[in-house]
């Protein structure tokens, strides 16, 4: 073995943080992650102050324009997702290192929870006419959120996913419990929506814009 290819301990070092860091495809995974839950964030914290000020009364809309705005904010929604899986997939995310697939195993994971609990308590709200049933649809994302940051404060030790987890944790128990205080239910899903999703996702896509940056510039 020459002198070229032998292991040296700064070598051996730098591999294993690259490893637990997530390295390059890392960032790029968290910048998608990132611009989704800000996009998530504000998208539906928007919804939520329109609601609001509906109950204000300063919002007067007739029916088919605010239905026309709620299915705005989810199509809108759903064009950011569709640009993350896309981004992903040609990043060539999922395989990437272990730390980063399984973080997005984790928030899969989640997803794929919310979507059955849509179609739960979509039915049952509507086969029941009682629409504090729909309520519990939101108290049980923020819980399934979560638990999906507690899997990345774990692997990641960051305060702010501990943070983020255990703010999750609060507002879903508090909403299960204000269902049938509409009011303060929309204040608080909407202070929730901007501090535990539009924030970690503003925290995320700087990140990963840092992180580029100092790629590019080693790069130079």
């Amino acid at each position: 073995m020459t002198a070229k290819t032998r292991s040296n301990p700064e070598a051996d070092l730098a591999f294993l943080r690259a490893i637990v860091e997530g390295g390059h495809n890392s960032g790029k995974a968290m910048l998608t992650m990132g611009v989704a839950y800000m996009a998530g964030g504000l998208l539906y914290g928007l919804q939520c102050l329109f609601h609001l000020g509906q109950i204000w009364g300063v919002i007067r809309w007739p029916a088919l324009p605010t239905l026309a705005f709620v299915v705005f904010i989810t199509l809108a929604f759903i064009a950011v997702m569709v640009w993350a899986v896309r981004e992903d997939r040609k990043q060539g995310v999922s395989a990437g290192p272990v730390v980063t697939r399984t973080m997005n195993a984790a928030f899969t994971g989640t997803g794929m929870v919310n979507l059955a609990v849509i179609i739960i308590f979509g039915v049952g709200s509507s086969r029941d006419q009682d629409f504090a049933v729909w309520l519990y649809y939101p108290a049980i994302i923020f819980a399934g959120q979560a638990a999906a940051w507690y899997v990345a404060w774990s692997l990641k030790k960051r305060p702010w996913m501990l943070a983020t987890s255990a703010g999750g944790w609060v507002t879903a128990v508090v909403l299960g419990l204000l269902v049938r205080q509409p009011d303060v239910y929309m204040y608080v899903c909407t202070a929730a929506l901007f501090l535990l999703f539009a924030l970690p996702g503003w925290v995320m896509v700087r990140g990963a814009l840092r992180a580029r940056a100092v790629d590019l510039k080693a790069a130079d």
